[in-house]
């Protein structure tokens, strides 16, 4: 099965369309399959805590509430990234934090994740699996018990093994995760949404069997953004597309060894022996 590989954009486009165009190219260019953007309702979605919080930003200093505002995209935006996404040929979607988000949604894909920190909501899981073709639930921060019963309740497409600390730590990635939800989940597809630094690990994902990839983009690691360090940039994104189809063409179906016709020339030039066949049954 060929992996389906996302670059996760998210808020690393700063609240500018001009920058997640950009994005989308770097996409397009590596020949991901698809790009993923994330969709809140502030008002609903940061704490109460949290909202008058002060938070010095690129547009000066505001409350945390006004600086998610300042990031959020709206219809316009979205009509907008909908529009360049079909014109570059690319499919996008979003993760949803909330019910609006879920309608607001509906009305540009049919494809729809459900985040790590949203595992635990029963009733967005009802309403992205009942509002969309394809479910995406990741699994990031969660007991066993709750990635279980967000299984049984959202009924999701693809499971996404995740650690959701960014930068993850290579030595908690737990990457044999992977075959355990494929054991467990044999209806669903089974993914890896990687925040660790570096390439070899989301390699790894791939080899073990990892059917969806997911990595966040960005322009540049240095640039202002929560996510932009556990990223990759543009010459990262194209080694990983093209190693991730690199490990699909070596991979082989798994059974009897055979000699490849590139092979037969330099036995022969080796003087090998003659080759020897199994015996009849």
């Amino acid at each position: 099965m060929r992996v389906k590989i996302i670059a996760e954009i998210g808020i690393n486009h700063n609240g500018s369309v001009d920058l997640a165009k950009k994005l989308i190219d770097t996409a397009v260019l590596a020949e991901c399959d698809f790009v993923k953007f994330q969709k809140r309702t502030p008002d609903l979605c940061v704490p109460a805590a949290q909202k008058s919080r002060m938070r010095k930003t690129p547009w000066g200093e505001m409350t945390y509430l006004e600086y998610k505002k300042r990031m959020e995209f709206g219809f316009d935006e979205y009509r907008e990234i909908d529009r360049y996404c079909a014109a570059r040929g690319i499919q996008w979607f979003a993760s949803v934090w909330d019910l609006p988000s879920v309608a607001f949604m509906r009305r540009f894909t049919n494809i729809v994740k459900v985040p790590s920190a949203m595992l635990t909501n029963d009733e967005l899981l009802v309403a992205c699996r009942t509002g969309f073709d394809l479910v995406i639930l990741s699994t990031g921060m969660s007991t066993e018990a709750e990635i279980a019963h967000a299984v049984e309740v959202g009924q999701p497409d693809v499971i996404m093994h995740t650690n959701s600390s960014y930068p993850a730590r290579v030595e908690e990635l737990n990457l044999a995760y992977i075959a355990h939800l494929k054991a467990k989940y044999p209806h669903a597809s089974i993914g890896y949404s990687g925040h660790e630094f570096g390439l070899v690990t989301t390699f790894a994902a791939a080899v073990l069997g990892a059917e969806w990839i997911e990595r966040h983009i960005t322009i540049d690691r240095t640039m202002w953004g929560s996510d932009q360090m556990a990223s990759v940039e543009p010459g990262g994104l194209l080694k990983l597309c093209k190693g991730i189809r690199a490990i699909e063409a070596a991979m082989g179906d798994g059974g009897d060894r055979v000699i490849y016709e590139s092979e037969y020339e330099k036995r022969e030039m080796l003087g090998s022996s003659p080759i020897v066949k199994a015996n009849a049954a």
